[in-house]
């Protein structure tokens, strides 16, 4: 059985690697010039560093994600943190890791210790937590309106709820459903011990999906071909099935079995315009909308932040990290480097990256000595008012509030990336929206974060629609599964 792979996303390398376990022949086909898709790096010029775009967490939560991870060799570049520290303005910190008890006790201490929440914050917290474990796992009702009548103050959301589901769902609680916020606090921090713990790969991600994942495609025997872009699908004119791929240099591919792990937007691109007038479940897929993420790379004089990484509560930067792997690490595994050595800190996109204006085109202090601090931040589109360059100079001095060794650092060089379409946005009721990856193509399977996974947009679901959709393949084609 030949089977091809449109994308070299989390979604299309897990489907990949799934079929190649058991020994179908697959082509995985990646228009861009590496694998990885919005789980990537890129090479900072003036510094010659290379960056993630943006900082890429696992949770303890993501099984699935992890075993992917177990499966292809690479578990031991994914280091995971004992402790989360949150900040709040006025510099104080609070550190969050697991007590002893069982689930879902066992956070409890570190919720009670929280400094910048009240007692009052907390018991309205502590009540919101368990209506949203009684609540229907499968209702998606508006999230802040359910949450204000279960006790929930400006206070409260803009101190817990939204710290925590801006960063996980991209979506702010105002405008989020509540079925993936309740999927983030039961899964992530209340349903297991372990579930809450971030876990942040220790070399680039560039590296990580470059020569250490190719690799074991090597052994396996999947053909990877980069900068092979999809023009277009070509449909069986006597039933509803894939006859071949189209690339853009005009050669086409033919296979038994295919999988489109691409971006929900570039379906249209690639399919006709019949199929979706015909298929209301591939016409629905329109409705889904974008919600972007921005990064602020930014190297300093001296260190300025005491922890690998940490989170702030009540900012406009939400998640601080520092460099996760040493600054000369390499991208073909040739150097001395192994996590025993490291100093590890705490995903067709369009992307934005520019320097910063205020910066020269090479700044001759920055070395790789300089302190590198990449600063996220999730549903970005309201700090994008005022550009790039504004967004810095509130983050810059945030950090100088928060942070006392940034009071005196000099900022060498600055870069901010904003990923404008990435995720999409968990809104009340987005599943109807999203599809099974059994297409109604009897020969091809879908396959990315937005497809049906019961989880929202993160790398966890992106691997698990590779698994699914590979499923779909092999019982298409009368194969245990």
């Amino acid at each position: 059985m030949q089977v091809v792979v449109i994308g070299g996303g989390l979604a299309g390398l897990a489907a990949t690697v799934a079929l190649a376990r058991r020994g179908v022949a697959v082509t995985l086909l990646e228009a861009r010039p590496r694998l990885g898709g919005r789980a990537g790096s890129f090479r900072d010029t003036p510094t010659g560093q290379w960056l993630d775009v943006c900082q890429h967490v696992a949770m303890g939560c993501c099984t699935q994600l992890l075993q992917f991870f177990r499966t292809v060799g690479l578990q031991h570049y994914l280091v995971a943190q004992p402790r989360l520290v949150f900040l709040t303005p006025e510099g104080r910190h609070s550190y969050f890791q697991a007590a002893c008890w069982p689930a879902p006790f066992h956070l409890s201490r570190a919720l009670l210790a929280a400094h910048y929440l009240t007692p009052g914050d907390k018991i309205r917290i502590l009540r919101g937590l368990a209506a949203l474990l009684r609540c229907d796992p499968d209702e998606d009702v508006p999230l802040e309106p359910w949450l204000r009548t279960h006790g929930q103050t400006d206070r409260t959301l803009a101190r817990f709820w939204n710290t925590v589901l801006v960063s996980a769902l991209n979506e702010p609680c105002a405008t989020a459903g509540r079925k993936y916020a309740r999927k983030v606090f039961v899964e992530g921090f209340l349903q297991q011990r372990d579930g809450w713990r971030v876990h942040l790969p220790i070399v680039p991600l560039e590296r990580l999906y470059g020569s250490e994942l190719q690799a074991f495609f090597a052994r396996h025997g999947v053909r990877v071909r980069l900068q092979a872009a999809v023009r277009r699908l070509l449909l069986d004119p006597l039933q509803p099935r894939v006859a071949a791929v189209e690339l853009r240099d005009a050669s086409r591919l033919q296979a038994d079995h295919y999988i489109l792990a691409v971006p929900f937007y570039r379906l249209p691109d690639l399919l006709p315009p019949s199929l979706f007038e015909q298929f209301p479940v591939l016409d629905r897929i329109r409705q889904l909308e974008t919600a972007p993420i921005t990064s602020l790379h930014l190297w300093f004089d001296r260190p300025v932040l005491p922890w690998p990484h940490a989170v702030v509560v009540g900012g406009v930067s939400q998640w601080l990290f520092r460099r996760p792997f040493p600054a000369g690490v390499a991208l073909n595994g040739t150097e001395n480097f192994s996590p025993e050595n490291s100093s590890p800190s705490a995903d067709g996109h369009s992307a934005t990256v520019l320097p910063s204006p205020q910066q020269p085109a090479v700044p001759p202090a920055v070395s790789a000595e300089s302190h590198y601090l990449q600063v996220v931040i999730s549903a970005s589109t309201a700090h994008l008012a005022g550009g790039h360059a504004d967004l810095q100079q509130r983050v810059v001095q945030e950090l100088r509030q928060l942070l006392p060794a940034a009071r005196t650092a000099r900022l060498l060089h600055a870069r901010v990336i904003t990923e404008h379409q990435a995720t999409f946005r968990p809104v009340p009721g987005v599943d109807r929206w999203r599809p099974p990856q059994a297409s109604p193509l009897s020969n091809l399977a879908l396959a990315g974060d937005w497809t049906a996974t019961g989880w929202p947009a993160t790398m966890e679901s992106a691997v698990r629609s590779g698994y699914l959709a590979a499923q779909v393949v092999l019982q298409r084609a009368g194969e245990p599964s």
